[in-house]
């Protein structure tokens, strides 16, 4: 589970602040200053990178076993500025704990 959490790390704060540099920078720029080129250019990259984010978080979400509602949230998670870099956080956490706690055995019968 190890890559699987490190896989989801990098691209939630690579989403992350790409989804940044989107809100605070392109969209004013757009709507304020009429120049839409940041727009442009980072709105089809977070695009992509959200997809290979829901991926991640998927896999993660698999590996980790989860359930489907839990999984739901983490994947919001990368929509919302700055709610991406908490939620990695906090997911990273509970994974390193989730793999901290031994198995439990299976009941013979």
């Amino acid at each position: 589970m190890g890559a699987a959490l490190t896989r989801y790390r990098v691209v939630a704060n690579i989403v992350g602040v790409v989804l940044i540099v989107l809100v605070v920078i392109g969209m004013p720029l757009k709507y304020l200053g009429g120049d839409p080129t940041v727009v442009e250019t980072v709105g089809p990259a977070h695009g992509f990178l959200y997809m290979v984010f829901l991926l991640a978080a998927f896999d993660l979400g698999r590996r980790a076993r989860w359930p489907l509602g839990r999984m739901v949230l983490v994947m919001l998670a990368g929509t919302v500025p700055f709610l991406s870099f908490y939620a990695e956080r906090t997911i990273a956490r509970q994974v390193r704990e989730q793999e901290r706690r031994p198995e439990p055995e299976p009941v013979a019968g």
